[in-house]
């Protein structure tokens, strides 16, 4: 990270930053999703994560499914999107889940603050 001289210097870069990122999957029920979105902020590697019902029509094995299913909006830090990943995989019911990272490219300085906060990244932990 880079060294910044004032809180100002900081909030700008923050402001304008892709160091976060929001991780989005999906899954079968909201049990398996409060379970994936627990150990998620057990290991610190989000800050948040949001619950939405949706319904879903997709292509699985070459067959239209249409199903209602939870998506989990993961607040987190680009770094640290291979642990989410795998978190994810670990503890995920699906074969493939959806598992895409979409950056920020800007957000309110002490929200991004905020997530730093409530994140840790430890390379020594760090297993992909």
């Amino acid at each position: 990270m880079t060294t910044f001289d004032t809180k100002a210097e900081r909030a700008r870069d923050l402001a304008t930053s892709t160091e976060y990122a929001i991780v989005i999957t999906t899954c079968a029920d909201r049990d398996s999703a409060k379970i994936i979105a627990r150990q998620l902020l057990e290991d610190k590697l989000t800050a948040c994560v949001q619950l939405f019902p949706i319904e879903s029509i997709y292509i699985w094995q070459d067959e239209l499914c249409e199903n209602g299913e939870v998506m989990l909006l993961i607040k987190t830090r680009t770094v640290l999107f291979q642990r989410v990943a795998g978190c994810i995989k670990r503890n995920h019911p699906y074969k493939v889940p959806e598992i895409v990272q979409v950056p920020l490219t800007s957000g309110l300085p002490e929200y991004l603050s905020w997530i730093d906060d409530n994140t840790q990244w430890d390379p020594a932990r760090c297993s992909f």
